[in-house]
């Protein structure tokens, strides 16, 4: 699986933040992912408007990766 990983912070609180991650199909690949990454952002916001998007990226689910 591929994931879309990014951080979200409250608005009224902008040091409140919190690791979410949003999951794609693998056979879509990364590339796929960093296209439609920022429609499926705005589409977490529209349902979360009391928080921002601060940071993303696209990595394999399970990664970890490292802070961003």
């Amino acid at each position: 699986m591929i994931e879309l990983f990014f951080v979200t912070c409250l608005m009224a609180e902008p040091d409140v933040c919190q690791d979410r991650s949003l999951l794609f199909e693998e056979q879509n690949g990364l590339f796929t992912c960093m296209l439609q990454g920022q429609n499926e952002l705005a589409r977490w916001i529209e349902t979360h408007p009391r928080e921002t998007v601060r940071e993303w990226k696209c990595r394999y689910s399970g990664a970890g990766g490292t802070d961003i």
